[in-house]
């Protein structure tokens, strides 16, 4: 067996070992070319950030991180509430960290329309440790998962990890770091604070959960193309180091490029590639293929295998979500239908801050507006005076301010 293991994650070192390293980084303003620098910074008044922002053509709100997988596992976790009921809810690291802060100083308007929704925060956690799904931990992926009460409709909103704001302690910088400074509640205040949100409910996973839900599920068909193969061999090495303690079976490099049946460690692999052309947006492409995959099977499999997902990825999802409001939504689990998505800041500038790559807003106060124009659907919104005080923060930090999107 240790002559597989080391065959399977560390034998082609020599051909794969240094193919990640030797891949030049894009930046996100590749993915964003409406928010390419300008030479000239221009304040602009409250009025014409809203012109603005109605005047920006949407873009298509289908950017994913790689972490928006965690929504597939969250919407399995409660199809089997619902099959399973109570009993299997005990599987969880179920955690009561308390009444989570938002800000006092929002809109009464907005807070009133907030209620009408749920708004979950989704982490994929970067961590060595299995199953270890607290502070310490740097959040990879950030997703708002929006639910309207009355429509059923979810919407999704991916925050991106490098992004510059305040990490719910006066401190300023990427915003992931506030997972690994305070866990999930410091995580969820981060986002309340920044984007004028009401979110109490947390879903944490990492990365081992899904590798667990897609074989359960019999693994997922992909057709792996010329220039991804090779790079699916490269990212099996990392992801199989981690996680060889907590499979059953080493999952086999892939020969070469075609139609074939991924397992979970090869199609997580293959959701990491970002070094061949397209980089991010044919990295989301390929994320939005692997979620179709997935639902696809989970709609048609049997309760034998949702028990078998169950109990083998429950113990790997931390959640505060009580019980009693996981089986509300587990009663409506069928009513449910994913909308769009998309990605926050809209309006960037990529900067380097104490030799450190940022995302930074264009400026908050815009981005937080288009936030709940998308999310919400409110034309009326302005930030409260919290959004609008790290808004000042923020470009005194950087000098980055709102830039014309015409």
């Amino acid at each position: 067996m240790a002559d597989t293991r080391g065959r399977n994650a560390r034998g082609r070192d020599e051909e794969h070992s240094t193919r990640r390293n030797s891949s030049s980084r894009n930046t996100r303003s590749n993915a964003h070319a409406h928010s390419s620098h300008s030479k000239g910074r221009t304040a602009h008044t409250p009025e014409e950030k809203r012109r603005m922002a109605k005047r920006h053509k949407k873009a298509k709100r289908k950017k994913r991180m790689i972490g928006i997988l965690v929504l597939e596992v969250f919407l399995i976790l409660i199809l089997g509430v619902g099959v399973w009921g109570l009993g299997k809810l005990d599987k969880l690291q179920s955690e009561n960290i308390g009444d989570v802060v938002v800000n006092e100083d929002m809109d009464e308007d907005t807070a009133k329309l907030l209620k009408g929704y749920t708004n979950v925060a989704l982490f994929g956690i970067d961590t060595r440790k299995i199953g270890e799904l607290g502070a310490g931990n740097r959040s990879d992926t950030m997703i708002i998962a929006s639910i309207n009460n009355e429509t059923k409709e979810v919407k999704l909103m991916s925050v991106y990890r490098d992004t510059y704001l305040n990490r719910a302690d006066d401190t300023y910088g990427k915003c992931n770091a506030a997972y690994k400074s305070g866990g999930p509640k410091q995580a969820m205040e981060m986002l309340n604070t920044n984007l004028d949100l009401n979110i109490q409910y947390y879903v944490s996973i990492d990365f081992v959960a899904l590798i667990k839900t897609i074989d359960a599920l019999g693994g997922i068909d992909i057709d792996v193309q010329d220039d991804e193969w090779e790079y699916v061999n490269a990212y099996m090495y990392e992801t199989t180091e981690i996680s060889e303690d907590y499979l059953d079976h080493y999952s086999p490099f892939l020969e070469g490029p075609g139609l074939q049946t991924l397992d979970g460690l090869q199609a997580t692999a293959y959701c990491r590639i970002r070094y061949t052309a397209g980089s991010d947006f044919k990295r989301t492409e390929r994320q939005r293929m692997v979620i179709s995959k997935i639902v696809e099977k989970a709609k048609s499999a049997g309760l034998g295998t949702i028990n078998k997902i169950v109990d083998e990825v429950f113990p790997l999802v931390s959640t505060n979500i009580p019980k009693t409001t996981m089986i509300g939504m587990a009663a409506n689990m069928m009513s449910y239908e994913l909308g769009e998505s998309g990605g926050f800041p809209t309006y960037i500038e990529n900067k380097k801050i104490h030799k450190q790559d940022m995302v930074v807003p264009a400026d908050l106060e815009l981005n937080v507006m288009e936030l709940h124009k998308f999310l919400f659907g409110e034309e009326d919104y302005y930030p409260s005076p919290t959004v609008l005080k790290i808004n000042e923060k923020i470009i005194s930090d950087t000098g980055v301010t709102a830039k014309s999107t015409e």
